[in-house]
């Protein structure tokens, strides 16, 4: 009996590439609210941030133009690893015996192994372009500092990564990529910063978070006018960069004779899930295709199903412009559980804002479920994901198993975000029965939530 699989994997050509950014700001229903000026309580202008960014960053920071065009060099980089490829997950449905048809866009293939270089390169390209000599920056599982320390190897920055100390104690192996691509990493909280040394001092801050981390590296840019900070997520022109994920898939879907009934991404800050998404948001504006998009989070960290929508600050020692996000509070530090670079206790503003505006949905799975989504993936589709998109995979076998029992047709489009080369230890903790799913009670989370600030 043959039970072989016929593998389906859609490639575009180079030309078939993208060559502009889009902004979804420019179709939706109403504009998302700005940032403030943590100080003055106004929203902040080109001035208040061009310490920290340079000036090109800052316009597609607030630009309302549909698209943004992506620099020559910009995409002369790119052509290393993109187009992705989208596979269809055909060992994946016969092991679930399901209808539904899955789809996966591999961000894998890149240098770093994600999808961050799609924002690094642009960001390392335009502070180059600026005259900035060096970035600072945080980072979370190490997917983010790994794929800025490539980019700024390539336009000879110098580059400077606070990592989350969890992650740093638990991923050597991504610390010893970053510092291969000349990026210096320092664990967070570190007794190299004045906002580190005092965080410090709380034991319970010591596993760290983005949030303690992006007020290191923040602090360093600010006192050092060579240099610039750059962030892997949250902020629109991160997402904005991060939009060559779906305006791929949208050609390859086409390729493929089919159209998704469901897209489904992992969030942390948001800029994978918003990659992906919101080109399929724009169609669905526009009445073209109707698809249900949904954001897994960790039960962990729920920014978008149990915190608040407010004004917050970016980071935990309130040094960054006051956002409105979905927010568990600054001071929120979470469970150090295995998928990293979900860890931060806000999400993007933009997402944000079309969470509420109704067009799209959120889950929180808690991450033995996605352990064990992994070992399904990898064992039918032969690639060990990092834990972060295992979220995705999560949501996208319970939609599969739905359709097994509806019988409705049902496509789904997943990003699997990054591989798990360097993730081995947290699959060998799953596999030996010893991972646990933390409870996170409602009273962490309003201690956090009462230090988030009133702004009316």
């Amino acid at each position: 009996m043959d039970d072989s699989v016929r593998q389906h994997k859609y490639v575009l050509s180079e030309d078939q590439m993208p060559t502009t950014w889009y902004n979804v700001i420019a179709d939706l229903p109403s504009p998302p609210p700005p940032p403030l000026h943590p100080g003055r309580l106004d929203p902040v202008g080109p001035d208040d941030l061009l310490p920290l960014f340079p000036m090109d960053l800052i316009m597609q920071e607030v630009t309302t133009d549909r698209y943004v065009e992506i620099p020559g060099g910009v995409l002369d980089v790119y052509r290393q690893w993109r187009p992705s490829p989208l596979f269809r997950a055909h060992r994946l449905e016969k092991l679930l015996g399901t209808p539904a048809r899955i789809y996966y866009k591999y961000e894998g293939v890149s240098p770093a192994g994600s999808h961050k270089p799609n924002t690094a390169v642009p960001q390392a390209y335009y502070n180059k372009k600026d005259g900035t000599k060096k970035l600072t920056t945080e980072t979370g599982a190490g997917q983010w500092g790994t794929a800025l320390a490539f980019a700024c190897a390539l336009y000879d920055l110098e580059c400077e990564v606070w990592q989350v100390g969890a992650s740093y104690d638990a991923k050597p192996y991504r610390r010893m990529m970053i510092e291969t691509f000349g990026g210096t990493v320092h664990r967070s909280p570190s007794n190299l910063t004045a906002v580190g040394r005092m965080l410090a001092e709380d034991p319970r801050n010591w596993s760290g978070s983005l949030g303690i981390a992006i007020s290191e590296a923040v602090e360093v840019a600010a006192m050092d006018p060579s240099a610039r900070y750059a962030l892997g997520s949250v902020l629109n022109h991160v997402l904005l960069h991060q939009t060559v994920i779906g305006e791929e898939a949208l050609l390859q879907l086409q390729m493929a004779g089919d159209t998704p009934t469901h897209i489904v991404g992992c969030t942390g800050g948001g800029s994978n899930f918003a990659g992906l998404s919101f080109p399929f948001l724009r169609e669905k504006l526009a009445g073209r295709i109707n698809p249900q998009i949904t954001a897994v989070e960790p039960a962990s960290c729920p920014s978008l199903t149990r915190g608040v929508y407010a004004y917050d600050f970016g980071d935990t020692a309130g040094m960054t412009p006051l956002l409105k996000m979905h927010t568990l509070g600054h001071d929120f530090v979470p469970d150090p559980i295995h998928a990293g670079g979900l860890r931060y206790h806000g999400m993007a503003p933009l997402i944000s804002h079309v969470y509420e505006l109704g067009l799209m949905d959120a889950v929180a799975i808690p991450q033995t479920e996605c352990f064990s989504a992994a070992l399904k993936f990898a064992r039918t589709e032969g690639i060990v994901p990092a834990p972060e998109p295992t979220h995705a995979l999560a949501q996208a076998i319970r939609l599969a198993n739905q359709a097994k029992e509806t019988g409705e047709e049902t496509v789904i489009l997943t990003a699997l975000c990054g591989h798990g080369h360097f993730d081995l230890a947290a699959y060998s903790e799953y596999l030996a029965g010893s991972m646990v799913d933390e409870d996170v009670t409602a009273d962490r989370f309003e201690v956090a939530m009462a230090g988030i600030p009133q702004i009316g």
